[in-house]
């Protein structure tokens, strides 16, 4: 029970990696704070995973305010805030860096940037009072690389590794640490976006994507969980700043 009594919040909970991020906390005694659009859905969230101590809060991480009534509703509720995955985010519309609108850019930039430099601005603020604290921030493969029809998706991922490691540096004297994890292809309804994006024959995608992966699979969200776990674990105390792929070998 690493995480007894420990109070996390994650955002995005109610998506396929947050929610296991979740259930991995919660098997190890945390009290959660979770945060996503719908606060209904986080109910049935909750629900599934059998939560006893919690909180359900609907959030548009894009909108400052609404991010300031989260970490102030986990404060207020349990004092203190141990554990951060700032996870929330979208793939948004994609199409080619000509086709673009500049509204649809604005968007994913505002969710998966601005939404992620509000949660660190506001949760480290609570840490760095409490000298203690760690955050695990979510990027992607494509935070690494660049991807055709995900030019505002792959720079803001980019983006979610340049806030990490300036967090990192500025949080190490109060003893909290920030780090990024960088995941490829995962079993989420997000990839299937992207499939389709690529081809209306969307299982033939799939099975060429994966043979393109020396693992010959995309990732499970508890896969991507467990790192999250780790990072935010005292066996990680001497970790910040860094980057995690995890992309069964893609990059290697």
């Amino acid at each position: 029970m690493e995480f007894a009594d420990k109070v996390v919040i994650i955002t995005g909970a109610a998506g396929g990696i947050g929610k296991e991020a979740a259930r991995l906390f919660a098997k190890q005694g945390a009290k959660l704070a979770l945060v996503d659009l719908d606060q209904s859905v986080l109910e049935s969230v909750a629900s599934e995973l059998e939560l006893e101590d919690y909180l359900a809060i609907g959030a548009d991480v894009s909108n400052e305010n609404q991010v300031m009534n989260y970490v102030q509703a986990t404060k207020e509720k349990y004092g203190r805030i141990d554990i951060f995955f700032n996870n929330a985010g979208i793939v948004g519309k994609l199409a080619r860096m000509t086709e673009i609108t500049a509204e649809d850019f604005d968007k994913v930039i505002n969710v998966n940037v601005k939404g992620v430099f509000y949660g660190l601005k506001h949760v480290l603020k609570v840490m760095q009072e409490q000298n203690s604290g760690s955050i695990v921030n979510t990027s992607s493969g494509l935070g690494l690389h660049g991807g055709v029809g995900l030019s505002a998706y792959s720079a803001a991922k980019h983006g979610v590794i340049g806030l990490t490691k300036s967090a990192a540096l500025e949080s190490a004297g109060f003893g909290v640490r920030v780090n990024v994890i960088c995941p490829s292809a995962v079993y989420t309804p997000m990839i299937n976006i992207i499939e389709e994006f690529r081809s209306p024959e969307t299982e033939k995608v799939r099975e060429q994507a994966e043979q393109r992966i020396p693992l010959k699979r995309y990732a499970r969200p508890e896969e991507i969980a467990e790192l999250v776990l780790f990072l935010s674990s005292e066996k990680a105390s001497f970790i910040t700043g860094s980057e995690y792929k995890i992309d069964g070998g893609s990059k290697a």
